[in-house]
């Protein structure tokens, strides 16, 4: 070559770089995209546990048929709707114009404060109607490995999907009255990172995330705040052990029953009296959604509602705490 130089290279390193990226978002799509087909059902009577071990081979062993639940106060079933309300709805599944979609009024304040879960649906359905993958890409059978939430005691049937475990499956709907705009408070296809510019500082968004982590998933994924209790840094399954036997199977109620934090559950997204009615039988049924299913390493700083025998005396944690929910929360409670 004259000059010394080096041939140019047909790819340059942004081509690369592309290459690169796109490889990596086809594996993601191919490895995470759930499948159409749904998990076969196990026999009547009985249900497969299988204990799954990257070393070891998956031994199934069937497990005899949980005893019946005793009854508890479960939610009253939606009013049908009325033809208006029924009209607007179908008028939403006819959209078929994605942009036209997406700037719909109900994806944006006010509209999104009063959406009903049917009006979300109309367009959003296959998050409740798509199931978990036969087999996963390698070839592991969803009925012979177990899902960490199968492993609680309040969950029931096969692995599920994320917003079915929150909305559709038995315990969901019968501790939790959860709607689609509790955590999808809609969002701005403009603007998702607050500050970024002069039109997006009242946003309010967190960070391109389509939900605020911080007032909805910390509810009920928080670490168990053991702390606040005297225990200092001791976890739940330490303490439970000389708390519970068979007569008395939930150690929270040990002081949970009448001592302390007595008001509580009251609030228009959980059934309270259902939540009461299973923590009876079910120790998970509190240490769920207060420690047991924790994804962050911090705890919701839930109000202090007053109970009877309240020391009037607000502890130093406490005194910082609102002493109601928030008053979208408390819509239409009784």
């Amino acid at each position: 070559m004259s000059g010394g130089q080096e041939p140019k290279s047909v790819f340059g390193r942004n081509d690369v770089r592309a290459g690169i990226a796109f490889g990596y978002v086809a594996l993601a799509a191919f490895v995470f995209w759930p499948a159409s087909t749904t998990v076969n059902a196990t026999a009547p009577g009985a249900q497969t546990v299988v204990t799954q071990k990257s070393t070891q081979v998956a031994q199934a062993v069937t497990a005899p048929a949980a005893a019946p639940a005793a009854a508890v106060a479960t939610p009253a079933a939606p009013a049908p709707l009325d033809k208006e309300a029924a009209a607007a709805i179908a008028a939403l599944a006819k959209i078929s114009d994605y942009q036209k979609a997406r700037w719909h009024p109900l994806h944006f304040k006010p509209a999104i404060d009063t959406a009903s879960n049917d009006q979300c649906l109309a367009c959003h359905k296959e998050v409740l109607d798509t199931k978990v993958r036969d087999k996963s890409p390698a070839g592991v059978a969803a009925a012979q490995s177990v899902a960490w939430y199968q492993t609680l005691d309040t969950f029931e049937g096969g692995q599920d999907t994320f917003h079915a475990r929150h909305m559709s499956t038995p315990f969901a709907k019968t501790v939790m009255n959860l709607k689609c705009n509790f955590c999808h408070q809609g969002n701005d296809p403009r603007e998702e990172a607050q500050h970024s510019s002069a039109t997006s500082v009242n946003a309010g968004v967190t960070m391109r995330k389509m939900v605020d982590p911080s007032k909805t998933c910390l509810m009920c994924h928080g670490k168990f705040p053991g702390v606040v209790m005297g225990f200092e840094d001791q976890p739940w399954h330490a303490l439970r052990e000389g708390m519970e036997t068979p007569d008395a199977p939930n150690g929270c109620l040990s002081c949970h029953a009448d001592q302390f934090r007595t008001e509580r559950h009251k609030v228009n997204y959980l059934n309270a009296a259902a939540i009461e009615s299973e923590a009876k039988t079910k120790s998970d049924t509190c240490f769920g959604c207060h420690g047991g299913r924790a994804w962050y390493r911090n705890s919701y700083p839930y109000p202090r509602h007053p109970w009877p025998g309240m020391d009037p005396v607000v502890p130093e944690w406490a005194k910082n705490r609102p002493t109601q929910s928030a008053a979208e929360h408390l819509a239409g409670v009784k």
